[in-house]
């Protein structure tokens, strides 16, 4: 007998969250396994699905399917163009500073190199949250972040669809841009300029 829900907490890189069924009572396990091939689920979706039990005999959701007309999920990359844009543009300007002699080729020559290593990183975890493995640490995504490569992690986070909703990385993740960006700030303000 098929029953219908909402599906709760669902964590997208690793491929199960809860269905809440529309009657109440306890929520039950879902994987990603047992919705349609190619259609990713959304917290919040309705769908209906059988009730059946596991090796453990503990309650799982199977057969999902969705209910009524499905809302638009945010594609690959969605959001790319922006974001590339906006991190093109800050080391743009931090290069023109270079150019200008405010600042030395050293700060330009560290954000792409802690931005390409923040780029490889998101796209390693992203990688090993799809297969099942050991994870790189938020702490070390943020402290690299934090040191100059938010442009690469930005971008990367948008390419790979990666902790781009999660709470509460994403508004950490923006602390350190803003930090970053106030550190640089403070430097290039008390840095001599050097003609170029």
């Amino acid at each position: 007998m098929r029953q219908q829900g909402r599906v709760q907490d669902w964590n997208d890189a690793r491929g199960f969250g809860f269905i809440a069924p529309e009657g109440g009572g306890q929520r039950i396990f879902v994987h990603i396994s047992a919705f349609p091939r190619g259609q990713r689920p959304v917290t919040d979706e309705r769908v209906s699905y059988v009730q059946s039990r596991d090796g453990r005999s503990r309650p799982r959701a199977s057969e999902v399917r969705y209910v009524g007309v499905r809302q638009a999920r945010p594609r690959t990359g969605r959001g790319l163009g922006a974001v590339a844009s906006a991190a093109t543009f800050f080391l743009g300007l931090v290069a023109a500073l270079v150019v200008l002699g405010f600042v030395p080729t050293v700060f330009l020559a560290a954000y792409l190199v802690l931005s390409a290593a923040s780029f490889g990183l998101y796209r390693a975890d992203k990688a090993a949250a799809r297969r099942g493995q050991r994870r790189v640490p938020e702490s070390t995504l943020h402290a690299l972040d934090l040191l100059g490569g938010w442009p690469g992690g930005l971008v990367a986070r948008h390419a790979f669809r990666h902790k781009t909703t999660k709470q509460p990385f994403r508004t950490v993740f923006w602390v350190t841009v803003l930090a970053n960006c106030a550190a640089f700030t403070w430097l290039m303000l008390g840095l001599p300029v050097t003609p170029s």
